[in-house]
């Protein structure tokens, strides 16, 4: 990786100076470690930098404040040098760009938690949209995609998902680069028709599954897919931006959308913590993180997902830690989470829950349970008392030894709460570094024109043409007709025939078509009375 993703560089980034205690999102702990300060209960709260890509899980009701945590904790990660990504799915999030506002309520929450000194202002913000309507067009692969993460999408089952590994497979082999979907569905079409040829060295390859996939594909066409899958795709440094001033960008991605298809905006974020995973080089324990990953909505990460999919997902949770990249999953049950993921998040920030119903109260006995105890208070009872902007947290201390929970007042962020209004949207995308670098789609030469060429050579020659006979008794046009040399006959075993028997041969032929005619003539003579 280069620019944000090169380790050298990351180390060479001064780290900016330290601000007086808590009057930034950027902060240090009373003795003297980097981190962001997250709020006050009875003692400050912050996130040391050095163990934020320890991942993390920010949960609760609707309502309850987990979009402005989420802000607190970007502001604070760009403030400090570190970029963030962060799917926005109600619009909200996309503030962060603008500065804040001098509300009564804010100052009264900085007041009320010793935040002394709360300067309003923007963090460096980059908008996406993979449908490139309210941000730059964010683009992938079908080959970077895969056919794991392809066959979620899609919702194929086993059969078919084994039918779409023989078709990358193939493209592999014959060198067929896979695209966009008309790639796709040209490798499947070219799959269907060696399906009997296929079968005999992969197995079975049906003709009815490579339809089944067609139509998935066509729906998925529909729902405006076509414009995510496709050349330019997205350099993973230009999510990893640090600017001039030494501030992490905060990349923010429109998913109001997106959204409207849940299983299409979970694969993408799984696509994208992939590509992340595979590409980023082993960093170990860092001072601060490369990039920090935050994943809203998680439990549609979670729901329904097969047993191939989740150990992909607890495989890259586990170890893109020693990538130094830290992920946070927001939802509003901690449940969401299955144990084998929720294991590895160490810090916890657990916003209000409602319990009206006995499952409810067993969601609110299991978030209690993953806190360490505070003797202060009940755990399971404080989960149901929270207000708005108040949440239990329990972040990494030293020897990344979990914090005894804390009830605490988050603090008010330097940014805009809510969203931004279009004008300003498009203001920013203007004088954004990436204007113009993905808004043109590229097509260049892929498995869809490679297999189209491949079939017009195969082609059978043009008919030769008609023979129909020509004349006044036939429908066709009578056409002149250009004599051409006929091809000299290969010599057989006997004696040629001599000039003179040609001759004679000719003259006897000539002889019998005149007597022929004359025969012919006298009689049809006879027979209409004509002598």
């Amino acid at each position: 990786c280069d620019a944000g993703g090169n380790p050298k560089r990351i180390a060479r980034l001064a780290t900016p100076e330290k601000p007086p205690a808590m009057s930034h999102s950027a902060s240090t702990t009373a003795d003297g470690q980097p981190g962001i300060f997250v709020g006050k209960g009875e003692r400050p709260q912050h996130l040391l930098l050095r163990y934020a890509n320890r991942h993390g899980l920010i949960a609760g009701a609707t309502g309850t404040g987990k979009t402005v945590t989420l802000q607190i904790l970007a502001e604070g990660f760009s403030a400090a040098g570190v970029p963030v990504f962060a799917a926005d799915v109600k619009g909200d999030l996309s503030g962060i760009g603008a500065a804040g506002e001098p509300k009564s309520f804010i100052a009264e929450r900085a007041a009320k938690i010793g935040l002394a000194g709360l300067v309003h202002e923007p963090s460096p913000t980059t908008l996406w949209d993979v449908f490139g309507e309210k941000g730059h067009p964010i683009r992938a692969t079908i080959s970077e995609m895969g056919p794991v993460l392809l066959s979620r999408l899609l919702d194929l089952n086993d059969v078919q998902e084994g039918v779409l590994n023989i078709a990358f497979r193939i493209a592999d082999e014959q060198g067929l680069l896979l695209l966009d979907l008309k790639d796709l569905r040209a490798i499947l079409a070219h799959v269907a028709d060696q399906a009997d040829e296929l079968t005999r060295t992969y197995g079975n390859v049906s003709k009815t599954s490579v339809g089944a996939i067609q139509r998935a594909l066509l729906v998925l066409e529909q729902q405006g897919a076509e414009k995510f899958f496709g050349e330019p795709a997205l350099d993973l440094n230009d999510f990893m931006r640090v600017n001039a001033q030494g501030r992490g960008q905060v990349n923010v991605l429109a998913a109001d959308r997106l959204f409207e298809n849940p299983r299409l905006y979970a694969t993408f974020l799984l696509w994208l913590l992939s590509e992340l995973f595979e590409a980023l080089p082993e960093a170990g324990d860092l001072e601060k993180p490369k990039l920090v990953f935050f994943f809203d909505e998680a439990h549609l990460l979670f729901t329904d997902a097969p047993r191939a999919l989740l150990e992909k997902v607890t495989q890259v949770v586990r170890l893109i830690r020693s990538k130094g990249v830290g992920v946070w999953f927001v939802t509003q049950n901690p449940q969401d989470v299955p144990d084998i993921v929720a294991a590895q998040l160490g810090n916890r920030i657990q916003h209000a829950l409602r319990a009206y119903t006995p499952k409810e109260m067993k969601a609110v006995s299991v978030a209690a349970e993953s806190f360490r105890p505070n003797p202060a208070f009940e755990t399971k009872s404080a989960i149901t008392e929270l207000g708005v902007g108040e949440a239990l947290t329990s972040l990494l201390e030293d020897k990344a030894v979990p914090g005894i929970v804390e009830r605490t007042l988050v603090r008010p962020p330097a940014s805009r709460i809510g969203p931004l209004l279009p004008d300003e949207r498009a203001r920013l995308m203007a004088g954004s570094a990436m204007a113009g670098r993905y808004d043109r789609m590229l097509d260049r030469d892929s498995a869809f024109e490679m297999l189209q060429r491949r079939s017009a050579e195969r082609a059978p020659p043009a008919p030769p043409p008609s023979r129909e006979p020509t004349g006044p008794f036939s429908d066709t046009p009578s056409v002149p007709r250009t004599r051409t040399k006929a091809p000299p006959r290969k010599s057989s075993g006997r004696s040629r025939q001599s000039v003179g028997e040609a001759f004679t041969k000719s003259v006897v032929r000539s002889v019998g078509s005149s007597l022929g005619r004359r025969l012919v003539r006298g009689i049809l003579g006879s027979l209409t009375g004509r002598g």
